[in-house]
């Protein structure tokens, strides 16, 4: 789209997604102002840490961010709360800002429970922070939700003497992600030392107690709701950026509106590799999307635009295990299991009519499974082929509509679905 060399570029958000679109514009030449506003007032920072190393003690890990010597006019506690399309303005809680070019990258936020009785969520630095206190011996914590970030707060529970409940609406934790079977078989054992209710419904929470559907109070302490998060995208209604799960954006990162592009947690993407869009809350898609975004904002109109397509990749570390999961699977996927030599975990694959369409394993170092911060090494030679090899998409080859093995179509206009 070739933003002018001194466009004004505005980031809305202050995560990782934020920063990294700052780095990647001037990384690549760009000398126009640059605006960052975000809604938190601390520096940008890490969050994946946030239910692991810092909720057992452990210090918040900041994300390397030098705005001084990027040029970048950093606002924090300043929050974007509306968008005038037309007149290329965007509103924060302190101001108005006029821009020629927008980056979305505002997040998402936990979900809550309905009730009166105080419930804390995992989400900020601020967050973990107050849960951290709150957990120590003899500490009744109540969790709403076997879920990946449930799962990690639950281990720090543990690990500090407090008594875990854990009250789960699917037949077991993380089933609406992997599906029953490789959620028991992959999951369920780690769960022992858990009072790990199933198929029960929270109605509310009030003060001192969980009270689930069927009118059963649980006695607790401490309330940890980890159900899902949403987009951040409620400031952007009757803005004409196109909304649906978030930011309705192509494969390039646009969104509905000329020079606004979304990123990370927010960005409602369409994928080619999958011919379906993906809303993803993965530190991997934020860490990878803004260089994209940058590509396309500084890209001349002769240029292809890249793609941001990349395979979807997350782990959790959970009762001193790692899961790592790569891929896309669909409930009309077949399941098979990898067995191991060593009496070790299996891994489970995923297969579509195509090929993999997902992978997962469990406390194994397997090159199938990597954070995306690799790249495929430069070079020639049998040594560095077989290293490209290593870094290929999981289904070995070009990325490939899974059910059909056909390489990708040009992707529908923007629409909601």
């Amino acid at each position: 789209m070739a933003v002018e060399s001194n466009a004004h570029l505005v980031v809305a958000g202050g995560g990782l997604a934020a920063v990294r679109v700052c780095e990647e514009v001037r990384r690549r030449g760009f000398a126009g102002p640059v605006t960052l506003v975000s809604d938190e007032r601390t520096a940008p920072y890490d969050r994946p840490p946030l239910s692991k190393a810092v909720l057992t003690g452990g210090d918040p890990v900041a994300v390397p961010f030098d705005a001084d010597a990027l040029a970048v006019d950093t606002r924090l506690g300043d929050a974007a709360v509306g968008l005038d399309a037309d007149r290329r303005t965007l509103r924060t809680t302190g101001t108005e800002i006029e821009f020629d070019a927008l980056v979305i990258a505002t997040g998402a936020r936990p979900v809550r429970v309905p009730g009166s009785g105080h419930q804390l969520t995992l989400r900020t630095l601020d967050d973990a922070r107050v849960l951290r206190t709150r957990l120590a011996a003899g500490v009744r914590v109540v969790l709403i939700g076997a879920s990946w970030i449930g799962a990690e707060v639950a281990t720090a529970a543990l690990a500090r003497g407090a008594h875990v409940t854990c009250v789960e609406a699917g037949t077991s934790p993380c089933a609406q992600a992997l599906g029953d079977e490789a959620a028991r078989r992959l999951l369920m054992p780690w769960w022992t030392h858990v009072d790990l209710r199933l198929g029960a419904m929270v109605r509310e929470v009030v003060h001192g107690n969980v009270v689930l559907s069927d009118g059963t109070e649980i006695p607790a302490d401490v309330v940890v709701t980890g159900i899902g998060a949403r987009p951040n995208v409620e400031w952007l209604v009757g803005s004409g950026v196109q909304v649906h799960r978030g930011v309705v954006v192509d494969e390039h990162l646009r969104s509905s509106v000329p020079g606004v592009l979304a990123v990370g947690d927010v960005a409602d993407r369409w994928s080619p590799r999958w011919r379906q869009r993906l809303c993803l809350g993965h530190w991997d898609e934020a860490a990878t999307a803004p260089a994209v975004a940058a590509q396309v904002l500084l890209a001349n109109d002769a240029d292809p635009l890249p793609v941001h397509d990349p395979v979807p990749y997350f782990w959790s570390d959970q009762f001193g295990h790692r899961c790592q999961y790569a891929g896309h699977h669909g409930p009309d996927d077949r399941l098979i299991w990898r067995e191991y030599d060593d009496d070790g975990p299996p891994a489970a694959t995923w297969l579509g009519p195509g090929g993999a369409t997902c992978r997962r394993a469990r406390d194994r170092s397997w090159q199938g499974v990597r954070p995306r911060a690799a790249r495929p090494p430069i070079g020639t030679g049998a040594r560095a082929r077989a290293a490209r090899r290593r870094h290929r998409p999981i289904s070995g080859h070009r990325p490939c509509h899974p059910g059909t093995g056909r390489q990708p179509d040009a992707p529908p206009p923007l629409t909601t679905p």
